[in-house]
């Protein structure tokens, strides 16, 4: 068989295994709605969650350890080496994270410093349109969340994502890190072959907590309801100057950043 008819029927393969993956999609979607958080009495809510992290009162690196070290305990988030590693939320150079700014000549901590990237949970998230089998959708609350038993491991989401923002586990995250050593045994471990990343907390929400994130920083990132004209966000948004990654691709992110 030559390479041309190799090539093409590995094409044909990828194209029909998607088409079956879609139909098959749909059809479970009509008989099973994607998996939901369940709300209770304390359930904290709103119209569309949003995120403003002040980085004018990060002077550090090391003041972001412990945001990073609350949301991967709460979500018991493996280590895994190099090219594995799974990111909820991490650090990155400005201009990896910001590549829309062309200004070479701003503020050093542009230049130098890192900040910190996470799931954007986009009003119009691309990660949600590609996923041929419903398990990552958006929440009524404007929260992009995975379910993992749908997910099948065909890494679109990855792909549609423009921030990155998303981890598949090449390798059995139970093995990494062992069941009667998790941090937090009330949230679930994952599984080999499926993608995860940053919920907003979303099972914090549900029982009237904040994200961890936002509970490690004292005050300084703020959560809220992006849709109501008198929420704490909106009045700093209305007040202060902010910037958000890649707006230029109609995303609408809900994760702004005062700089």
């Amino acid at each position: 068989m030559n390479a041309d008819r190799r090539h093409f029927l590995k094409i044909a393969g990828i194209s029909a295994f998607a088409l079956s993956a879609g139909l098959a999609g749909r059809a479970a979607e009509a008989a099973v709605a994607p998996g939901k958080y369940e709300h209770g009495p304390d359930t904290l809510r709103a119209g569309r969650w949003c995120m403003i992290i002040d980085t004018r009162k990060f002077k550090t690196e090391a003041d972001y350890a412990p945001l990073i070290t609350a949301c991967r305990e709460a979500h018991n988030v493996p280590n895994a080496p190099g090219p594995q590693e799974i990111k909820w939320l991490w650090l990155a150079p400005y201009k990896e994270g910001f590549p829309d700014d062309e200004n070479l000549y701003g503020p050093e901590k542009f230049q130098t410093g890192k900040f910190p990237l996470l799931c954007n949970h986009c009003e119009n998230p691309p990660c949600v349109r590609v996923c041929p089998t419903k398990a990552t959708y958006r929440m009524e609350d404007g929260i992009v969340a995975m379910d993992y038993h749908r997910c099948i491991g065909c890494r679109f989401c990855m792909a549609g994502c423009p921030y990155g923002a998303r981890s598949f586990n090449y390798v059995d995250p139970r093995i990494a890190m062992p069941l009667d050593r998790v941090p937090n045994p009330a949230y679930p471990t994952r599984m080999p072959g499926v993608v995860e990343k940053c919920t907003f907390c979303a099972e914090r929400l549900a029982v009237g907590k904040a994200p961890a994130c936002v509970e490690a920083s004292n005050g300084r990132i703020l959560f809220g309801d992006l849709s109501n004209p008198k929420s704490n966000v909106r009045k700093v948004l209305a007040e202060n100057f902010s910037i958000r990654r890649k707006p230029s691709l109609g995303t609408q992110p809900g994760v702004y950043y005062l700089v």
